[in-house]
């Protein structure tokens, strides 16, 4: 392997299909085959109106994002944005809050996989998906856009299967999307909260955008395509998962996808949703590997975490250092993960995360900015409100490791020469 050097830049190589391809990988993953039960719990056919509120919440932070990364176009995303808009405090706790929350999403995914694809030996395959998946990133971000937009196609086929299959069937019944059942206006937030989990992959675009060709032009443009086409198909999927499994079905299924089909009579579409989950599982975490790496390499330049965290690979212009430490933790986490538990977990840091990035986009002057800062105001707000509603046990957990990351940048401060 060639000398590895912490200064070049990552080389601009991807155009904006790639960049939406990348954001529609890193969001059609383990959340909408997961997230529907938690969000049913909480919410009951409410869970409708809650994916509503993390849409809008998502498109306010999508906004702020979109413009912070077009006038900011380093890997890093909201760490880059806050340092330079609110100060590197604000920085460090944004690139905390996505490496924390990011990384426990890539545990999720990764024991996702392994639970579909061979329950019995769930951790080992988590192991080696993750181990398979940072080989795959180290060859290259060309290569990996290529390999998720393979997967995205695969994903989507799966899902619109699943829709076909609860529309056609005999099952089917209207009643169950009365909004009124099960509906309290806290369950309808903590809903939203869990389901933006779902969401949150637009961020990888942003992360990218060192890799990028004409990122003020491809980061916008990408960032609303993906998560406009991601809104349209969650919605057709959590319409048609209630219209035949009702919420109370939803709410104690591990695997609520495969149990409307069952419940819908298409046990020929059950496969397809082993197979779709695994796949969608897949590639999320070929492209949240790649984005958490690039946020540390990010904070390895400005020394918030270690520096050799931003060794770059001359030859195949990678964070190989940053990729190599990601998965090593992620496959610690794996071992003692709980999937339900971690949606709520890495909503809580991603949440932070883009509230910083609402932050950021605030202070933009009229030159920068191309939406209203209603939009931020929106946004900011829309991130506490979920934040607070989430359970009580990701909150608390949520709470202590963000502590424990600002002790330890203030200890690290100290004794640095």
């Amino acid at each position: 392997m060639e000398a590895l050097s912490s200064e070049p830049a990552l080389v601009r190589r991807l155009g904006t299909f790639d960049a939406v391809i990348i954001g529609l990988g890193s969001m059609i993953g383990a959340g909408i085959f997961a997230a529907l039960s938690p969000a049913a719990a909480a919410a009951g056919s409410g869970l409708l109106i809650g994916l509503a509120a993390a849409a809008v919440v998502a498109y306010c932070n999508a906004t702020s994002s979109a413009r912070l990364a077009a006038r900011y176009p380093a890997s890093g995303g909201t760490y880059v944005y806050g340092r330079e808009r609110l100060g590197p405090f604000w920085g460090y706790l944004a690139g905390w809050g996505f490496v924390v929350g990011k990384t426990a999403s890539c545990a999720a995914m990764a024991l996702t996989v392994g639970s579909y694809a061979w329950p019995s030996h769930a951790h080992a395959v988590a192991v080696a998906a993750v181990v398979a998946l940072t080989a795959v990133n180290y060859a290259g971000v060309q290569k990996a856009a290529w390999l998720t937009r393979i997967i995205v196609g695969l994903v989507l086929g799966v899902l619109a299967a699943v829709v076909a299959a609860a529309l056609t069937s005999a099952e089917s019944d209207l009643a169950r999307l009365d909004i009124g059942t099960g509906t309290t206006a806290p369950g309808v937030l903590q809903a939203a909260g869990l389901l933006f989990f779902a969401f949150a992959g637009y961020a990888r675009i942003a992360t990218l955008a060192e890799e990028v060709r004409d990122p003020a032009r491809t980061i916008p443009r990408a960032i609303v395509t993906a998560l406009a086409a991601v809104l349209l198909l969650y919605l057709a999927v959590a319409v048609s998962a209630l219209l035949v499994a009702g919420p109370d079905a939803l709410a104690v299924s591990s695997a609520p996808l495969r149990t409307a089909v069952e419940l819908a009579g298409a046990d020929w579409a059950k496969p397809l949703v082993t197979a779709g989950a695994v796949v969608a599982s897949l590639g999320a975490l070929l492209a949240l590997l790649a984005g958490v790496a690039r946020t540390a390499l990010a904070m390895g330049r400005n020394r918030d975490l270690p520096s050799r965290l931003a060794a770059v690979d001359p030859g195949r212009s990678v964070p190989v250092v940053a990729q190599i430490a990601v998965a090593a933790v992620v496959m610690l986490l794996v071992a003692t993960i709980d999937l339900r538990g971690m949606l709520g977990f890495s909503s809580f840091g991603v949440l932070l995360y883009y509230a910083v990035a609402n932050a950021s986009a605030f202070t933009q002057d009229a030159e920068h900015r191309r939406w209203p800062k209603a939009w931020q105001v929106l946004g900011l707000a829309g991130c506490l409100v979920l934040v607070a509603t989430l359970p009580w046990p990701a909150v608390l957990a949520g709470l202590a490791v963000f502590a424990i990351g600002v002790l330890g940048r203030l200890l690290a401060r100290r004794t640095r020469p």
